[in-house]
């Protein structure tokens, strides 16, 4: 991870805005979510950063609870998944998980091929429902992006040699884990005592 300089709340939140509408046309708009995330991570955290990630660390980013809207399979569970890992779950599931999750799969497929535009993250879970079973509680976590940056994953677009921005919530940014991999999980293939 790059840092590239500091940035105030308001930036982000100008940016997020442009880029995210929430009267944007797609199914399960979830823009208003999203800058309500952003919100919770700068009363939680209150400093923002804009660094560019590998594609690696994108991998490693925390996802919390996911259960598409009318879905009847969870994309994440409560326990949260790396971004590696929930690509992985939807390979694996092939043509059932889309079909159990169809507004999901209507957004990974809309975010294929849409620019890759900055994602947002912030080192602690913000305090929502979501966020509260995550046995991660430090490291890259999830506010914004998530259907963006696994589509991107399952289209082969994040390229190792090409970093994604992000805006992180949380001073000093933290090292980043290995992709696939929890924080938790890395070395002894269960939780940290």
């Amino acid at each position: 991870m790059r840092l590239v300089h500091p940035v105030t709340y308001d930036q982000v939140r100008a940016v997020y805005l442009r880029d995210h509408p929430a009267d944007r046309p797609h199914a399960a708009n979830s823009n208003r979510d999203g800058e309500k995330a952003l919100a919770m991570a700068e009363d939680l955290l209150g400093a923002w950063s804009l660094v560019r990630l590998t594609r690696e660390e994108v991998l490693g980013v925390v996802l919390p609870w996911h259960l598409s809207e009318g879905g009847s399979v969870e994309l994440v569970p409560r326990s949260g998944l790396t971004v590696g890992e929930a690509a992985d779950r939807i390979r694996a599931g092939g043509p059932g998980m889309a079909a159990a999750n169809p507004v999901c799969a209507r957004k990974l497929e809309l975010f294929r091929s849409a620019p890759l535009t900055p994602v947002y993250l912030s080192t602690r879970p913000v305090p929502h429902s979501d966020y509260g079973d995550l046995r991660v509680r430090t490291g890259l976590i999830h506010l914004d992006g998530l259907h963006r940056m696994i589509a991107w994953e399952l289209s082969r677009r994040l390229s190792p040699g090409e970093p994604l921005e992000a805006f992180v919530a949380g001073s000093p940014v933290p090292a980043t884990h290995p992709p696939h991999r929890r924080p938790d999980t890395a070395r002894t293939g269960g939780p940290r005592p």
